[in-house]
């Protein structure tokens, strides 16, 4: 009997206990059906799906590592459940089956997942792709919402009031409203600091007036918190402008006060250094031992910067940021594609997306038969009940079952019944960019950078004796890789075993 193991992810929401028991009821029947033992369960509730960094997900990884010649499947409730960042998941997802032979199953969807085959394996990536898209897209909603609410309606819509004020009222009457015990200490606060009284004699005596914040830094965010002069500080949206704009409460101190403190705190002030810019490959960049290199500035005997990624572990590496970057940059020119490459590409999408529309087609014709049978179940029921031939729990019991079913089929169809050619789009509308792999990395943000870079060589691009190297790496970009290795740029040490749908190597 083959076995597997089930993976919960619940929103910050949760779900109600009779929900996850349903579901929980429809596993059994997947489990019951298909002849398979359910052996453990791992549940995360409130954890994002943008990232794998959750408690129990680490303890299924754990357990995949110690007990995975005993497992065969990994089953989630649906795909978008289990992640909602497709490159994250698609090498989860490949790593699963390929290093230990565990495919994932999507109850929802009544899918399991096999990386080997070329079309399910593009309409993983897609669905992944959509569901990521889909995140966007209400992040955008809900982000473009609280943007009017602060800029136009001048709601203060975070959780916690600041010190000195209470909350009042429901939904979009709720507004901060002055509590004046705590307001005389954020008076004295901002009187004390203008007097230039030092920080730490203001927080003492603060303290004395019943301040009760314990943070460090907790006076100086009382002096920058534009909500006590009655405005509220918004960043940009878009195309949308941030900066400050009037609030809907009242002011604890006047607005020329504030002001004065804002200048005189500027005036205060020393230039910042921000490295990150310069660094953009620490966190995703190895040392050939297998840590991930931490990055630093080290100043020059004419006071210049100049920036180095080391291995914290190890003093295997210690490599000139100028230079990995170049070398990098120079990898990545190598990579792009011809014109006549990204129209196999297209061409071979196009062809992919025809097969995947067609198996959707028959899949949706099967899930409507079958959600048919489920209701005509439902409705059986419900006609014993009423004629007293069932008892209350066996009524209870059957309902919630055939109606969870009906549920979970309903919302296949809907997956099933959605517009594919928007991923074609999506996708078509990209490729282009492959033509200059090096411009479009240099143009990135560094944690698309970041993305890119783990993407392209699956996590694995470490740094050894002056050039890049690593195991795996994208068919697609692995056209001049000798090219790369003569020009001491990288080396492609060994190839995937069907690692793409698309490959050009050796064209």
């Amino acid at each position: 009997m083959k076995k597997a193991i089930r993976y919960h992810r619940f929103s910050k929401n949760g779900q109600s206990n009779s929900s996850i028991e349903r579901q929980e009821v429809v596993t059994d029947h997947w489990l019951l059906y298909n002849d398979v033992e359910l052996i453990d369960t791992f549940t995360d509730r409130g954890y994002s799906a943008r990232t794998f960094d959750r408690p129990d997900f680490i303890k299924l990884q754990e357990f995949v590592k110690k007990h995975h010649r005993h497992v065969d499947y990994l089953i989630v409730d649906q795909l978008d459940r289990f992640s909602r960042v497709a490159d994250e998941a698609l090498s989860m997802i490949k790593q699963l089956q390929h290093k230990f032979n565990i495919q994932i199953v999507s109850i929802t969807e009544g899918i399991t997942y096999d990386y080997n085959t070329p079309g399910s394996y593009f309409r993983t990536g897609l669905q992944l792709l959509l569901a990521e898209e889909d995140n966007i897209n209400r992040s955008i909603k809900v982000r473009s919402g609280l943007y009017a609410a602060k800029t136009k309606e001048g709601r203060y819509v975070y959780k916690n009031p600041p010190y000195g004020y209470i909350k009042e009222g429901e939904r979009k009457d709720r507004k901060l409203v002055i509590y004046e015990r705590e307001a005389l200490v954020v008076k004295f606060i901002f009187e004390a600091f203008l007097k230039d009284i030092p920080l730490y004699v203001i927080r003492e005596k603060a303290n004395q007036l019943g301040f009760n914040k314990k943070a460090n830094g907790a006076i100086e965010r009382i002096l920058e918190h534009a909500a006590y002069a009655g405005l509220l500080r918004v960043k940009p949206f878009r195309e949308h402008p941030g900066g400050i704009f009037p609030g809907n409460h009242e002011a604890i101190v006047d607005l020329h006060t504030w002001k004065m403190v804002q200048e005189k705190r500027k005036k205060a002030d020393k230039p910042r250094v921000v490295f990150e810019a310069e660094i953009p490959l620490r966190g995703a960049l190895k040392c050939h031992c297998g840590n991930l290199l931490t990055g630093a500035p080290s100043r020059g005997k004419m006071g210049k910067y100049y920036y180095y990624y080391k291995c914290r572990f190890s003093k295997h590496n210690n490599i000139s940021a100028k230079k990995a970057h170049e070398q990098l940059e120079g990898a990545f020119g190598l990579m792009s594609l011809k014109p006549s490459m990204v129209a196999k590409i297209r061409e071979r999408s196009q062809l992919e997306m025809e097969k995947s529309y067609h198996s959707n087609k028959e899949q949706l014709k099967a899930k409507k038969e079958e959600l048919r049978n489920q209701e005509q179940k439902l409705h059986g029921l419900e006609e014993k009940w009423i004629s007293d031939e069932i008892s209350k729990d066996t009524y209870d019991r059957w309902y919630y079952v055939f109606k969870d079913s009906c549920l979970n089929l309903e919302a296949a169809i809907e997956r099933l019944s959605m517009d594919y050619s928007y991923g074609y789009k999506l996708l078509d509308k990209n490729l282009d960019k492959l033509t200059d792999v090096k411009h479009f990395y240099q143009i990135s943000e560094i944690e698309d950078k970041q993305q890119l870079v783990n993407l392209v060589f699956d996590s694995n691009l470490y740094y050894k004796e002056g050039i890049y190297r690593t195991p795996t790496m994208m068919g697609v970009f692995t056209h001049n890789t000798q090219k790369m290795r003569e020009k001491g740029l990288l080396i492609y040490e060994k190839e995937r075993e069907g690692n793409d749908t698309f490959s050009f190597s050796g064209e």
